[in-house]
């Protein structure tokens, strides 16, 4: 597609402001606070621009930022578990107000790989085949991991849903 130096000019701004508004969705599955979404979103941008291979076309590009977004807020995760606030510095917090669409609770509460696979399955279009090409599982695995998805967010809304 383009080289790293190439990556920060009007192609990279084309790339950003086609992907940005998947990215953050994506990052918001995993990390709950728009904040922290917001500065996932900007960590897997830069390692954009800072990547030295090229990639062969937007499709890869976007592949690659899917994976990316997931690797940087798992990392964010396991940063903010070794994070201690004293209790008295947290009674000036106040937790944001959680989205009031009872599905995408349930969505976000799915353990990562079913919250994964239910995001690229339902909200960015990917077939199985292409998810588990993207993902490095097999077809059957991303199936699984639908299925069980599934069964899950059957079991917790009941009559509500229907998959």
């Amino acid at each position: 597609m383009e080289s790293a130096l190439q990556r920060t000019g009007s192609s990279f701004r084309d790339m950003y402001e086609a992907f940005l508004p998947m990215v953050y969705r994506l990052a918001y599955t995993f990390l709950k606070n728009p904040q922290d979404s917001e500065d996932a979103a900007q960590e897997t941008f830069l390692r954009l621009m800072r990547l030295t291979k090229p990639l062969q076309s937007r499709e890869h590009c976007k592949a690659w930022l899917i994976v990316t977004v997931g690797n940087v807020c798992k990392d964010m995760l396991r940063r903010k578990r070794h994070t201690e606030l004293p209790l008295e510095d947290c009674y000036d917090l106040q937790a944001e107000p959680a989205p009031d669409h009872e599905l995408l609770r349930e969505i976000m509460e799915l353990p990562d790989k079913y919250k994964t696979a239910v995001y690229l399955y339902y909200y960015e279009g990917y077939s199985v085949k292409e998810m588990a090409e993207l993902l490095g599982q097999e077809r059957e695995t991303v199936k699984t991991w639908l299925r069980r998805a599934r069964a899950q967010l059957k079991q917790r809304l009941g009559e509500d849903f229907d998959a």
